[in-house]
């Protein structure tokens, strides 16, 4: 399939805010393949529906290893600009992370913090060497900003994030692609709730804009949907 600007890589577009992104993107042109995680008809198949030619739709779950791979067999062949993991879960707001389940905890981390990076280690190779690799993080996983508290495994699983992208981008110190953690601010979806101060046209535009402004610039960005960089 051929494309007039070069193709994304999304994962987790179901809704929320990685369904605003693959709008975004295919508003602006770019070819789009975007993952859910079921077999279930999503709001993304009516996108897709109403933007023949712009996305297409795959299937992963981030928790299964054994997906991840399957879908790396399944676009070996392509090369991608972008690729950005956005899928993530929260919890419950209330209590501490002492008072959390051991198998809510395990849920949050592994969805939130492991899986990402076993994403981006298995699609690398897709992405083009001057490309971009971009994770969903949350201004909520800065240490340094978190004086309120609150949310606390969820905070905890975004400042692992963080960390382990820090990692990752150690590792590959010297290489031409941009590394980016997004905080794409509190938005008004399913899990940011219905309180959240922006709505999603105050946000993604200006998270799709922010990555092409920093396409090019090597080396690792923590920043917010408005290219501000958030303290670590």
């Amino acid at each position: 399939m051929t494309t007039t600007k070069p193709g994304v890589l999304l994962i987790g577009a179901s809704r929320g805010l990685g369904l605003a992104l693959a709008q975004e993107w295919a508003r602006n042109g770019r070819h789009v393949v975007a993952t859910v995680r079921g077999s279930a008809r999503t709001p993304l198949h009516d996108l897709a529906d109403d933007n023949p030619g712009h996305i297409e739709i795959e299937h992963v779950d981030i928790t299964e290893p054994t997906q991840i791979t399957a879908l790396h067999d399944r676009l070996v062949d392509r090369r991608f600009d972008l690729v950005f993991v956005n899928a993530g879960v929260t919890n419950e707001p209330e209590g501490t992370v002492a008072e959390t389940t051991t198998d809510e905890f395990v849920r949050v981390m592994v969805t939130n913090a492991l899986s990402p990076l076993r994403v981006v280690e298995a699609l690398q190779d897709l992405v083009e060497p001057a490309g971009t690799i971009g994770v969903m993080s949350s201004g909520q996983g800065s240490v340094s900003n978190n004086e309120s508290g609150g949310h606390e495994v969820y905070r905890g699983s975004k400042a692992a994030l963080n960390t382990f992208m820090r990692s990752y981008a150690a590792r590959h110190a010297g290489e031409s692609r941009t590394l980016v953690l997004m905080a794409p601010g509190w938005v008004r979806t399913e899990l940011g709730g219905t309180d959240a101060r922006l709505s999603i046209d105050d946000s993604i535009p200006n998270v799709v804009k922010t990555l092409d402004v920093l396409s090019g610039t090597p080396g690792l960005h923590y920043v917010d949907y408005l290219g501000r960089t958030v303290p670590w």
